[in-house]
């Protein structure tokens, strides 16, 4: 009995070791250009805020306008600061990661590896959003405090927000796997990217969309990412929502679990590791 206990923390031991290692490993490759990352989150966390802060100055500034779907001015522009904090959380280029590594055939020399290749390109890519998020989050229980914001909903927000992050690598490598049956999925995965920027909410609040077609962005998991952690954390959605929201996204997860289980099965039966 005393020695399969010592095999299981052994295995335990090994298993906290590689992702340990893995999350330094993909802190430093993020960091090594200290300057290309830093301009790289500001350049996505600000580009889109300043395309809704021109928007808002035209409709209510230079349009006259008082109200757009229940929301004024400074509702509006409460909304694009809080979604400064979530947007570069969601992000990531991992799945891309993991179809060129399909395509090229490097995929073979982590196969001989005794770690979760998935697992092991997660790990290493959601080291620096990690950073961020915990930057972001200081930042927005700080800044919070002085507009009479709850530091529990920003902690909350953020925790939503990685989830998103989460769910935003799973559906990524699930469409990764169409590189096992094309040559190339990279349009595929910027076509998701895109249908992301909109529905996550990164851009527009998804609440301005019209009433008969907002069934769209609440039938995917997109809104997670960045409009529902910006509603919970500006005391738009109660708490039992926020619970709800979070029990959704918990689901999510699961199901696309299974969907990157059953995807890279069907994916390793037809790999012939060739490269291209």
């Amino acid at each position: 009995m005393s020695g399969r206990a010592a095999n299981i923390r052994r295995g335990l031991g090994l298993g906290l070791g590689w992702r340990v290692a893995a999350l330094k490993n993909g802190f430093r490759d993020a960091t090594v250009y200290r300057i290309e990352f830093i301009s790289e989150i500001f350049g996505a966390a600000f580009v889109p805020a300043a395309i809704q802060a021109v928007l808002w100055y035209a409709i209510f500034k230079v349009g006259g306008a008082t109200e757009i779907a229940g929301m004024n001015y400074s509702e509006l522009v409460r909304y694009t600061l809080a979604t400064i904090l979530f947007t570069q959380i969601r992000g990531g280029d991992h799945d891309f990661e993991l179809m060129e590594m399909i395509r090229t055939g490097q995929l073979s020399n982590y196969l001989l590896r005794p770690v979760g290749v998935i697992e092991f390109v997660y790990i290493r890519g959601v080291a620096s959003r990690l950073l961020i998020a915990g930057i972001c989050l200081l930042l927005g229980m700080g800044v919070g405090i002085w507009f009479g914001l709850s530091p529990g909903r920003m902690l909350g927000a953020m925790f939503l927000a990685v989830l998103g992050n989460v769910i935003h690598y799973q559906i990524g490598s699930v469409l990764a796997t169409i590189a096992f049956l094309w040559e190339d999925a990279y349009s595929l995965l910027m076509v998701k990217n895109m249908a992301v920027s909109i529905l996550s909410g990164e851009l527009l609040p998804l609440n301005l969309f019209p009433e008969a077609t907002q069934w769209v962005w609440k039938s995917l998991p997109f809104y997670l990412y960045v409009f529902g952690p910006a509603q919970y954390a500006l005391g738009h959605w109660s708490h039992v929502e926020f619970a709800r929201n979070l029990a959704i996204a918990f689901l999510w997860i699961l199901f696309f679990w299974g969907a990157i289980r059953i995807s890279w099965k069907w994916g390793m039966k037809t790999y012939v590791s060739v490269g291209g």
